[in-house]
């Protein structure tokens, strides 16, 4: 059995990497700082250490150190985690056989396959595409699942929920769990039980505040039919979802017209400590975006629909190297009236524009029977409502400022569920 030593200051990390390492049969043994971390490298004398670099009682060049001068440690690989680095840091500890080093929030594949390679051993990760992400908007935890349901990011998930609650000092949080585009059936049942489970058990919420957004029949079949789970409701609408965690109609957070959302319902919120996240939802694989757009085998044309010719511009830039054809329009009559709609592949869509919003142009697209798959762009600043977006069956929505790899990882995953 190979023996892993983990020297963290973080609770959380060195509970999540002993549980996922006993996962697959490694000896691991835990280390609070740098003096516990000495000791315990020289009792257990192990295979690798995982250790962060900025470490208390000892320093972590100290501890580097004196295990360059053990005979029997002196060989023992390395492999750093820290949240902030620099290429002089980086310089200092390569000398003392630091084999490989990540940034915090860590790519937990990425580390799994770095610990494979170096020990020599096989580790069968579940490849199930899956995207997950959980952030806070006031008091309500959101968690987003897309494309299916990977076993190694549900487990990952319950131990991001404790760093968000721990990072915005929030108790039994309300939760929305977004699940718009997951195909699942009676083969999922585990992974789907998973998934509530560590929602139910993370949060420490009583069921009926958790609410399931999903137009998935499985999961409501599956949910009444488990006594644990059975308050929990799962509906296909926004505001239905929405009522049940607020305490009142989500209209009253809305202006008139529905386009906008109340100042007391999307304001943006920062976490209450200042401590950095740990964990990183995405794979690594997941971030080679272009890979998976190459896999698509046909001519896409893709329309970006925005008043702001830098955000045009933006897109237009992001997929240089794809071969698609994107074409832009400063506003949503312009995009309707220009009689190719049929013939769009993928739409970025803004919601706030002259003569015609991105909401009208939903409706207009469902009044014509157009399934278009769509991206809304949303600005946070102006406070749109991606509430209201959702009840036109809107494929995904990226927040204002946008980056080119966070328009080509939408895309990717859009288009992988539509050809």
């Amino acid at each position: 059995m190979k023996k892993i030593l983990v020297i963290d200051e973080s609770q959380l990390f060195r509970e999540f990497l002993k549980q996922k390492l006993s996962e697959y049969g490694f000896e691991v043994t835990l280390a609070v700082n740098g003096l516990d971390g000495s000791v315990k490298l020289r009792q257990i004398m192990p295979d690798l250490v995982i250790m962060d670099y900025y470490l208390s009682r000892n320093s972590s060049i100290e501890l580097l150190e004196k295990k360059k001068n053990d005979p029997n440690t002196a060989g023992t690989p390395v492999v750093m985690c820290s949240a902030r680095i620099d290429r002089q840091k980086l310089m200092q500890v390569a000398k003392y056989g630091v084999k490989k080093f990540f940034t915090k929030p860590i790519t937990v594949d990425s580390l799994l396959r770095t610990v494979a390679e170096i020990l020599d051993v096989n580790l069968d990760l579940d490849n199930t595409p899956c995207i997950i992400e959980a952030h806070f908007n006031d008091e309500i935890l959101f968690i987003e699942v897309s494309e299916g349901l990977n076993k190694e990011k549900i487990e990952l998930l319950k131990y991001k929920i404790s760093e968000l609650m721990d990072l915005y000092e929030t108790e039994s949080p309300r939760v929305l769990v977004i699940m718009p585009h997951v195909e699942m059936g009676s083969d999922d049942t585990v992974k789907l039980g998973m998934l509530l489970s560590n929602i139910l058990n993370r949060t420490r919420t009583k069921p009926r505040y958790i609410k399931v957004l999903t137009n998935n029949r499985y999961v409501k079949e599956f949910v009444d039919s488990r006594e644990a789970y059975r308050e929990i409701e799962v509906t296909n609408s926004i505001e239905r979802a929405m009522d049940g965690l607020l305490g009142k109609k989500a209209e009253a957070y809305m202006d008139g017209e529905h386009s906008v959302i109340q100042e007391d319902f999307l304001k943006s919120t920062a976490p209450k400590k200042a401590a950095g996240e740990s964990f990183d939802m995405k794979f690594e694989t997941e971030k080679t975006v272009e890979q998976g757009l190459e896999e698509i085998d046909r001519d896409v044309v893709v329309a970006i629909v925005d008043d702001d010719i830098v955000i045009q511009e933006l897109v237009e830039t992001a997929f240089t190297d794809t071969g698609f054809t994107v074409k832009a329009f400063n506003n949503g009559r312009e995009f309707i009236e220009c009689g190719e709609l049929e013939s769009f592949d993928l739409v970025f869509l803004d919601l706030m524009m002259p003569e015609m919003n991105g909401f009208q142009v939903l409706s207009e697209l469902k009044q014509r029977g157009l399934e278009l798959p769509v991206i809304v762009l949303s600005a946070l600043s102006k406070k749109e409502t991606v509430v209201e977006a959702l009840k036109f069956g809107v494929s995904s929505y990226i927040i204002k400022p946008l980056k080119p790899e966070w328009l080509l990882k939408k895309a990717t995953e859009v288009l992988r569920m539509n050809f």
